[in-house]
């Protein structure tokens, strides 16, 4: 498709960017003309997206503070702004489960990658695009964070709904300074994290994908068309939100057969 370059100018950072959501998010931005910032934990797969986008790759724990400060000020540095900051590195490993069978460890690690690495992002993002008066922040939260799940990933489900009630305050607080802040709430998208997690366990799978009014997953590219929205002057009277992309899932009561 031939897009705009509604973009053309901006500098965005995204973490998780060398996969999944990130990389087509990436993509997509490149295309509508923003200089890319890459901050992912995997130097290969990252700088092979920085690569493929033009852009530049640093590498980050973003559970460690002064890696996500570094992120942000190398791309502020480089680029001359941060405009855009897609946060949206997450984890939902199989040791997260039932709360019953969820240790301490693994509820934690979840917490650190997906939680606290957004408070992380949004502080680092918000040094830079105060003083500029502007910008656009998207947090990956989810579906879930407005849903209870029988098949649940306890500490996953608790920690999106931090990012969630955490972007909303966000974009009530920094609204009269030219800065939005909205939370991207996916439904179940076909990344390899996904497909890695129902491969295991194909009733899980069925059961979920029953309740998806579209009757099917996600494609990263869905996500990533909803994200340029959200960093683009079209949304430009949206902050605090919460963003479904989920294929009317949370909508739904009985899906069509």
């Amino acid at each position: 498709m031939d897009l705009t370059q509604r973009l053309a100018g901006k500098v965005a950072v995204i973490t998780g960017g060398a996969s999944g959501i990130g990389l087509a998010t990436g993509r997509r931005l490149r295309a509508e003309g923003a200089t890319i910032v890459v901050g992912d934990i995997d130097p290969a797969s990252g700088e092979a997206a920085a690569e493929e986008l033009d852009g530049l790759f640093v590498a980050v724990d973003v559970s460690d503070q002064d890696a996500v400060d570094h992120l942000f000020d190398t791309a502020a540095a480089t680029f001359g702004s941060v405009d855009i900051a897609f946060n949206n590195a997450g984890i939902s490993p199989p040791e997260d489960d039932l709360i019953e069978t969820t240790e301490l460890p693994a509820w934690q690690r979840v917490q650190d990658i997906n939680l606290k690495s957004v408070y992380l992002s949004c502080r680092a993002a918000l040094r830079h695009m105060v003083p500029a008066g502007k910008g656009s922040i998207i947090n990956t939260a989810s579906f879930v964070a407005v849903m209870g799940s029988a098949t649940s990933q306890i500490s996953y489900t608790a920690s999106k709904g931090g990012v969630l009630a955490m972007s909303r305050e966000l974009g009530v607080q920094y609204a009269r300074q030219g800065i939005r802040v909205n939370a991207l709430c996916p439904g179940p998208v076909n990344t390899p994290l996904l497909q890695e997690l129902f491969a295991k366990d194909p009733e899980r799978a069925a059961r979920r994908l029953v309740h998806i009014p579209l009757g099917r997953f996600a494609e990263p590219e869905e996500l990533a068309a909803a994200v340029a929205f959200l960093a683009s002057d079209d949304s430009s009277f949206i902050t605090g939100s919460t963003f479904l992309v989920d294929g009317g899932i949370s909508s739904a009561y009985v899906t069509p057969l």
